[in-house]
């Protein structure tokens, strides 16, 4: 079997998503993403399913802890109803600073927050479809509330499937036992995936009765392609920004642990302190990029990327930009290619 194929529509505005969406279903790709950067991640997802057929839709991620459970649980159940349950809810708990300082909400361990989470939105969810009694009593989420007038009821599909992000053990451990899945981290390596990132979700697995085939395991790393060598440097190039960025963030120094790096994560997290943002990236050398991303043009990025995630990933994500018809005609058959 193959991988089903995602894309992303990262810094699309709203006036875009419909458009972008109905695109990236008539490219062949099985779903299109949304992040919650500069936008927020569940707005475009609305004209996504209204300009779609077939497509799935989610968030790739939305920030957890700053929405309470039952508001996420409410916007999840609506976008699975009018998307004919099309939607996956992609969560990702974001770093202390982020949490804090951007979203001014209190901070505490991720993992046992995030837990609570998904199983209060569970809980939330089956009060929804059978109107039975909510009752969910946890040490960072409570609800024991739902009369008729709140309860939006049943929908004809299953309960949106909910994925993690995780980049530490106590998360990826945390995805085997209550989601339906992991997004695995753009700053990651097949590396730190095989040797901490699969062994705590096999843990989790086990811990909930399951098997590795209950489960999706999503992405893998970055991807610097293009129609030749000189459209991969350029792309390297962006893949350098993105690694600087996450890499001056000490949550993710583990990563660079795993490899020997983590005297990069101290330099460029001061480099970021003095505001030196265009010059980070040279911080990065070619070989680190080699392991973060795959980096090879469009002839042969389906042979790397099967070798690279084949036995771990289900999904993979293939975001070329495609401007020119031949470029779009390219994308189009590396996505079917990636999916043979």
């Amino acid at each position: 079997m193959g991988f089903k194929v995602e894309t992303g529509m990262y810094a699309a505005r709203m006036e875009e998503a419909g458009e972008a969406a109905r695109h990236a279903e008539g490219m062949g790709y099985d779903s299109i993403n949304t992040a919650e950067t500069a936008h927020d991640s569940f707005l475009p997802l609305v004209l996504a399913a209204e300009h779609t057929e077939r497509i799935g839709i989610g968030t790739s991620v939305a920030i957890a802890f700053p929405r309470s459970p039952m508001v996420t649980a409410m916007i999840a159940w609506d976008l699975q109803r009018y998307s004919k349950g099309r939607f996956t809810l992609g969560l990702g708990t974001q770093v202390k600073g982020h949490n804090q300082r951007r979203f001014s909400v209190p901070w505490s361990p991720p993992a046992p927050r995030i837990k609570e989470y998904v199983e209060s939105l569970k809980a939330i969810w089956e009060s929804f479809q059978t109107g039975g009694k909510l009752d969910y009593v946890g040490q960072h989420y409570s609800f024991t509330l739902m009369t008729p007038n709140f309860n939006p009821g049943p929908i004809d599909w299953p309960r949106p499937k909910v994925h993690i992000a995780a980049v530490n053990e106590h998360n990826a451990r945390v995805a085997g036992e209550v989601c339906d899945g992991i997004k695995l981290h753009g700053f990651n390596t097949m590396k730190y995936t095989k040797d901490v990132i699969l062994p705590q979700v096999m843990k989790g697995l086990e811990k909930s009765g399951r098997k590795r085939e209950d489960f999706e395991v999503c992405g893998g790393g970055f991807l610097a392609t293009g129609k030749d060598w000189a459209a991969v440097e350029r792309s390297v190039g962006d893949v350098k920004r993105q690694l600087s960025f996450y890499g001056s963030t000490r949550t993710y120094q583990n990563v660079f642990d795993h490899h020997g790096w983590g005297d990069t994560t101290a330099r460029l997290h001061e480099m970021s302190l003095q505001g030196k943002w265009a010059e980070m990236p040279s911080v990065i050398p070619d070989d680190m990029v080699k392991e973060f991303a795959v980096c090879a043009p469009y002839d042969k990025v389906v042979a790397e990327m099967k070798a690279r995630y084949s036995g771990v990933c289900d999904r993979v994500g293939f975001g070329a930009a495609g401007r020119t018809p031949e470029e779009q005609e390219a994308a189009r058959q590396i996505i079917k290619e990636l999916k043979a």
